[in-house]
């Protein structure tokens, strides 16, 4: 194995070949939301629900060293950012590197793309000298890949995962097109595991976990999700039960029955 490949070992199980990612991003976008005001806090409450990898900030990921428990988890540095203030919320750029990720302990880098903008051309740009820097040093990649043409089109989101491929990711997330017969259709064009995201805050748990469900036996290779879990009033109970249903230990409707009855899960 190469640096790379030991690295994407500890990001996706290489026994499920699937992964559970919690994205704690937000912050730089929408300020302290709700679930991320203690971000140390949060990420306990994750490591104990076992998710496989956490995606942050660099500020956040130098703050893990000063909480020896945290270090039990995984994380990728985020490197994209943009603000909800900014007049264009869409334009991601890059504020940080490769270099400075592996000497903040990260196991792994992402960056956002958001394609169908007036600024995609300067963010394909940065994905590529990203990607460049990441074959150098050895780290993994995941790319945030979306269209802002239309969305739910699975058509696009082929497109958007493909361009992940094809510019050197070794994850690609993109958004769930609303069947599992779209996903497959996403999955069908890469040969990179496909994760999917969370999408907004809903307020049917159960609905998450089918839409979960349905994309793991389309083909994916796992969820990336951010406030569907820690904006959740148990985080480390809805970590756990995604964990689970993504590897296979434990079915949909046990996870759904695990929701209105969690003082008999273990």
């Amino acid at each position: 194995m190469n640096g790379k490949e030991l690295r994407l070992a500890r990001l996706i199980s290489p026994q499920t070949k699937k992964t559970c990612i919690v994205a704690i991003d937000h912050g730089t976008t929408f300020g302290p939301i709700k679930g991320l005001e203690n971000v140390p806090k949060i990420i306990t409450q994750l490591v104990r629900g076992k998710a496989d990898i956490i995606i942050l900030h660099k500020g956040l990921l130098r703050m893990v060293c000063e909480y020896p428990d945290l270090a039990k988890g995984r994380f990728i540095m985020h490197l994209s950012v943009s603000t909800a203030l900014s007049r264009d919320k869409n334009s991601k750029v890059v504020v940080s590197s490769v270099e400075e990720a592996i000497s903040l302990g990260a196991d792994g880098v992402s960056v956002h793309v958001n394609i169908g903008t007036d600024s995609d051309p300067a963010m394909i740009k940065d994905f590529g000298r990203v990607s460049e820097e990441c074959l150098k040093y050895g780290m993994p990649l995941l790319s945030m890949m979306y269209s802002q043409k239309n969305g739910q089109s699975t058509k696009e989101i082929a497109h958007a995962a493909r361009l992940g491929q094809e510019l050197g990711a070794d994850i690609v997330k993109v958004s769930y097109p609303g069947t599992g017969a779209g996903i497959a259709k996403v999955v069908e064009g890469v040969q990179i595991p496909v994760v999917i995201a969370g999408g907004p805050k809903s307020d049917n748990p159960a609905s998450v976990l089918k839409m979960i469900d349905d994309a793991i036996k389309a083909g994916a290779a796992g969820v990336s999700m951010g406030r569907n879990i820690f904006q959740h009033k148990e985080p480390e109970l809805i970590t756990k039960l995604i964990s689970d249903l993504v590897h296979g230990k434990l079915k949909l409707q046990e996870c759904q029955d695990m929701l209105e009855k969690p003082q008999y899960y273990n």
